[in-house]
């Protein structure tokens, strides 16, 4: 029997779909891939090794449920999913897959339109990964975090986004990248390449959801670890890639959630999070559910209040003036 986190990776999930996703789902059919994109480099991205990744969309589930990943992104991109009804607000959206993929539907593709349908607009990033080649490797997916950031804010009149409402969720791997975000936003980790690079890269409200957080053993995920800082990373390359460790008075409200029981990413990951976070007197909301395993939202029990999560966060983005 497939445990949750390979249940998600399968794509065998319809809690997050919008109605229409559902229908085609239920059709044989799945929505494409949005057309829209905004690249985030002008040509080249930086630190590029001399032969570029080449990038695969794998399919793990089938005809009917489909769960893409995708890997090799050497043009990293946001996706764009746009509101009937917009907010004024935004969500930067970082999937999971243990910094070796991305988990694009399940991840990404699934709660995007979830969020579009109450008003936001939703930016789902392809990152860079890690363990691809490129220089300053740790730094990479943060990198394409920070620019996509300010691209959005750069654009946010054509999109009707108010650039004081942009707001950052992530999930797994990606919510480390949404945590180090959050807490790293004005770090010099590229080059400046255009005047969008003068804009803030800090986002309104985080949340990252059941997230990697940590890079010290025994309470890091260790496939996450090995892929961000590679092989026997020293005691301050763990501390300086670990958020809950660069926490400060800057760091914007959080949104915390997590299944004790999740097996894949241990729930200290998000209470050591929360700690730091309550010590710099950071705003923050905690979600701790007694069952839910790893990837909050998919088929479980009737009524299971893990699968409430969502819910949870848009009424207190609400609460903090987003939405």
């Amino acid at each position: 029997m497939l445990n949750r986190r390979e249940a998600l990776l399968a794509g065998v999930t319809a809690g997050l779909l919008s109605a229409p996703a559902r229908a085609a789902q239920q059709s044989g059919a799945w929505p494409a891939f949005p057309a829209e994109e905004i690249e985030l480099w002008p040509g080249i991205p930086p630190g590029a090794p001399p032969i570029l990744p080449v990038e695969q969309v794998i399919e793990t589930g089938n005809a009917q449920r489909h769960g893409r990943m995708v890997k090799g992104i050497a043009r990293p991109r946001m996706k764009v999913f746009r509101p009937s009804k917009p907010n004024g607000a935004a969500l930067l959206v970082t999937p999971g897959g243990g910094y070796s993929v991305i988990v694009i539907d399940v991840e990404g593709y699934q709660i995007g339109p979830w969020l579009a349908e109450r008003g936001w607009t939703v930016f789902v990033l392809y990152y860079r990964l890690p363990g691809e080649g490129w220089a300053n490797r740790a730094d990479v997916p943060l990198a394409d975090a920070q620019r996509a950031m300010r691209l959005i804010r750069a654009r946010a009149a054509q999109y009707g986004v108010d650039p004081d409402k942009v707001g950052a969720l992530g999930f797994s791997a990606g919510g480390h990248v949404c945590g180090d975000l959050a807490t790293r936003s004005e770090a010099r980790v590229y080059d400046p390449v255009d005047a969008a690079d003068r804009l803030s890269a800090r986002p309104a409200i985080a949340a990252p959801i059941y997230a990697v957080q940590s890079m010290r053993l025994p309470l890091a995920h260790q496939g996450s670890r090995d892929m961000l800082l590679g092989p026997e990373p020293s005691p301050d390359v763990q501390r300086a890639h670990s958020p809950a460790q660069n926490v400060s008075a800057a760091t914007p409200p959080c949104f915390l959630a997590h299944a004790e029981d999740d097996t894949v990413v241990s729930v200290e990951n998000t209470l050591e999070m929360r700690a730091a976070l309550k010590a710099a007197g950071v705003k923050v909301e905690t979600h701790l559910f007694t069952a839910g395993e790893h990837g909050l939202g998919l088929p479980g029990p009737a009524g299971e209040p893990a699968r409430r999560w969502k819910e949870l966060f848009v009424a207190w983005a609400r609460a903090q003036g987003l939405g």
